[in-house]
């Protein structure tokens, strides 16, 4: 598999300048607007002293999340005092060695964890957008060459089809004004796995074709509060476990005994094995560059059992030569998922092990 040269093992970076507003709680006419407290957040929640700690802790590469919401305003005028904040940050990476990934995180019409009642897949005026978006994007960083694009994270689960047409759409654009940029695109369905095969494949060696990896969801999400059956369950899931505790759930949110069925624990094999999608992808795309750009635990999972957990993910990415992103540097106050790594007070790494096995050295 061809490699993704700078970007081996990267650090997400989510809850900056993203996840504005999703929650349910905000009524929809106020999602979109701005108060003092979320530009003094913007402002102060990440700073060039993050940067540089991602960099001593020894990834290679951050990938920054952000709202289309964030930097551009209905009318499709772009918001030059927020996109100043990631041109700072941009400098900042050069500065300590870090490659980036811009990533669109939310698009309007594609909130990968609200209603919208518009999809931007059935909306020419939003996908004329998103493609306007993307192409000042590259007139704006241009000239830099260590920057990639990441045009949308987890789209949700749509027909496939109608996203190849805007994704190819977008690429074409940006490709008329850079050959070079290193583009990243991910499937359906919220990035999974089972949808890698779905994805057009371009005659295009400066493409990056991504997937996410949050199984099993009752492990990854436990207790989680944005997602009902995790919520309701509200139980400590350990990794690795026998099988009983996770058909536990299973009878509890009314859904299939037996969906695990033929494994007797939850452990390394029951992950490679669902991951075979990710190696038939390879076999059958062996020149193309493949990258998970997201995977991680939720922060209240003991970190034994996170440790555990990433040790077992990495060490398929390694034997496969995938570059990978962990999820996730940070967690704000109001983060319903805390995926965090690093203490979200002091901002270290939670320990000197978690972040070798992040660095996959085990």
């Amino acid at each position: 598999m061809k490699k993704f040269a700078g970007f081996e093992k990267g650090m997400g970076i989510g809850g900056w300048l993203t996840n504005y507003k999703r929650f349910h709680c905000i009524r929809a006419e106020y999602r979109n607007v701005f108060t003092t407290g979320d530009l003094e957040h913007f402002q102060t929640y990440i700073t060039e002293n993050d940067v540089k700690n991602i960099a001593s802790m020894g990834f290679d590469h951050v990938r920054v999340g952000f709202d289309q919401i964030v930097l551009q305003n209905d009318d499709g005028t772009f918001k030059e005092e927020h996109f100043c904040l990631l041109d700072n940050f941009i400098m900042w990476c050069k500065k300590h060695a870090l490659n980036v990934v811009l990533n669109l995180h939310k698009a309007v019409g594609n909130y990968c964890d609200v209603y919208d009642p518009v999809s931007l897949l059935d909306d020419e005026q939003l996908r004329s957008r998103f493609v306007e978006f993307w192409v000042y994007f590259e007139k704006r960083y241009a000239n830099e060459p260590d920057v990639a694009f990441e045009l949308l994270n987890e789209v949700k689960d749509v027909d496939p089809k109608a996203w190849n047409t805007l994704a190819g759409r977008t690429v074409r654009e940006i490709r008329k004004l850079n050959a070079n940029r290193m583009i990243i695109l991910g499937g359906t369905c919220w990035g999974d796995v089972s949808r890698l095969d779905t994805m057009d494949i371009f005659d295009d060696e400066n493409i990056v074709y991504s997937f996410h990896y949050y199984k099993p969801g009752d492990f990854t999400h436990q207790r989680g509060v944005l997602h009902e059956s995790y919520a309701f369950y509200n139980r400590n899931m350990p990794y690795p476990a026998d099988i009983d505790i996770y058909n536990d759930f299973q009878l509890c949110v009314n859904q299939a005994k037996n969906v695990y069925d033929g494994y007797e624990r939850m452990d390394a094999k029951w992950i490679h094995d669902s991951l075979y999608p990710v190696k038939k992808w390879i076999e059958e795309n062996p020149d193309k560059i493949l990258w998970c750009g997201e995977f991680g635990t939720i922060r209240h999972a003991k970190l034994e059992w996170r440790i555990n957990w990433f040790k077992d993910v990495i060490s398929f990415l390694k034997e496969n030569e995938i570059p990978y992103c962990v999820w996730n540097y940070l967690s704000t106050p109001n983060d319903g998922n805390k995926f965090s790594l690093v203490d979200d007070d002091n901002r270290e790494i939670l320990s000197e092990e978690l972040r070798l096995v992040l660095l996959g050295e085990f």
